[in-house]
């Protein structure tokens, strides 16, 4: 069951490319252990409503200027038009979308 909505999670806050939240392009090997996510440079514990501990990890265009959703491997912040400093994201965040219009995607 752990790993259904680890997946389902990572569905919604990683996202392909082409996805309208701009929320980047999917790994396919996400760390799903603590030593696994230290080893690439993540964070390990519980986040949003997630019952579970899972890995949170910095995207490599944190903070850059960003127009669209394409300008970042996560979101594209609408409120700060840069690009989000990890994923997956949670809350609920505005971000700009493939065409730079803005949008809200809430992920708990």
């Amino acid at each position: 069951m752990r790993h259904l909505i680890f997946a389902a999670l990572l569905a919604t806050a990683a996202c392909s490319d082409d996805d309208e939240t701009g929320a980047g392009t999917a790994t396919a090997a996400w760390p799903e252990t603590e030593a696994a996510c230290a080893a690439a440079g993540g964070s390990w514990g519980p986040r949003g409503l997630y019952p579970e501990p899972l890995c949170v990890l910095p995207t490599p265009d944190a903070g850059k200027s960003c127009e669209k959703a394409g300008d970042c491997v996560g979101l594209c912040l609408s409120d700060t038009r840069q690009c989000v400093p990890e994923r997956p994201v949670f809350g609920c965040i505005g971000y700009l979308d493939d065409d730079g219009n803005p949008g809200v995607i809430c992920v708990d």
